[in-house]
């Protein structure tokens, strides 16, 4: 019977960070990158989708690490402040004070778009793009931290790992892009006046299919980093190769949130991106698809750190 430490709220914290953090840094990118937000279209359409989904994910996981790290003893509320008070280069410090500052941005980023009506060149203009630009900034800062983190800790062979974060990073970004086609799907126009799929979906779901193809490739690259590694860590990650965790890994994260998504994903995308068609995608299929990568983001922060704490500290 093994002993954790961190549990369903640390876990939750992680995913929905990085899909607070993913959703919020594709949407200021799309954003600077149709026009700058000077261009009205899909690009802007996306950006809006994924501003107003931001913040929500974050504050939430933000409230759940907050309670793990302070009690329900009166005078221990606030014990989190404690993270505030001292500045300096660790993980910890610079995680805190990224995450703050991208909960505080991503309200001012989405507030710019909480209107009737917005559009390019409107009395928020300028205050969207500024802040679109601490967007990009922060949200990667906050999609790698959690990596980071995990990676600094060389006593968990299983974290230690230079591309840990990488994996987040990109994970994270695929579970942006997976959230606002979900939210897309279900609150948005699936098709246009002419009842044809819009636009949007293909440029959201061939982003989504190139970075489920990356982080397949991280994927290689962190299982091939520990297996031509000596010691502890290759013997740590034996628990994804033949361990407890090796059909959540395998099957759970790796068939159900990578491969799966990706073939029925390059069904519909093939024919426009080679024979330019018109792109349709049923939208269950659109629903399927982004709760499949939105599943495969939680397992695959599940596992890390479950693994993590279950292989064991070493002595450095």
């Amino acid at each position: 019977m093994h002993e954790l430490t961190w549990g369903l709220p640390v876990i939750l914290y992680l995913f929905l960070g990085g899909l607070g953090a993913g959703a919020g840094a594709v949407s200021a990118s799309v954003l600077l990158r149709s026009g700058g937000g000077d261009q009205a279209g899909l690009g802007f359409k996306i950006a809006r989708c994924g501003a107003l989904i931001a913040p929500i994910p974050v504050i939430l996981g933000t409230g759940l690490i907050v309670l793990e790290l302070g009690t329900f003893q009166a005078g221990n509320w606030f014990r989190f402040i404690n993270l505030f008070k001292v500045i300096n280069l660790s993980p910890m410090s610079i995680g805190s004070w990224v995450l703050g500052l991208f909960i505080m941005v991503s309200l001012v980023y989405a507030y710019t778009f909480l209107k009737a009506d917005p559009h390019p060149g409107d009395d928020r203009h300028q205050l969207r793009k500024l802040s679109a630009w601490a967007m990009v900034i922060l949200g990667v800062g906050v999609a790698l931290y959690t990596g980071i983190l995990l990676g600094a800790m060389p006593a968990r062979p299983f974290w230690n790992s230079p591309i840990l974060a990488m994996l987040f990073l990109v994970s994270a970004l695929s579970t942006g892009v997976a959230v606002i086609l979900l939210g897309r799907s279900v609150f948005g126009k699936h098709v246009d006046k002419e009842g044809k799929t819009t636009s949007d979906a293909y440029l959201l779901a061939s982003s989504d299919m190139l970075l489920i193809g990356f982080e397949i490739l991280v994927i290689f690259l962190f299982i091939m980093y520990s297996h031509l590694t000596i010691g502890s860590v290759k013997v740590a990650m034996g628990v994804i190769l033949g361990g407890e965790l090796t059909t959540l890994f395998w099957f759970g994260f790796v068939f159900l949130g990578l491969l799966l998504p990706i073939l029925i994903e390059l069904k519909y995308v093939i024919p426009t991106l080679l024979f330019q068609k018109q792109y349709e995608i049923p939208r269950s299929m659109e629903v399927l698809v982004s709760v499949l990568v939105l599943i495969g983001g939680f397992l695959l922060r599940y596992v890390v750190v479950i693994a993590g704490q279950i292989t064991g500290s070493i002595g450095i």
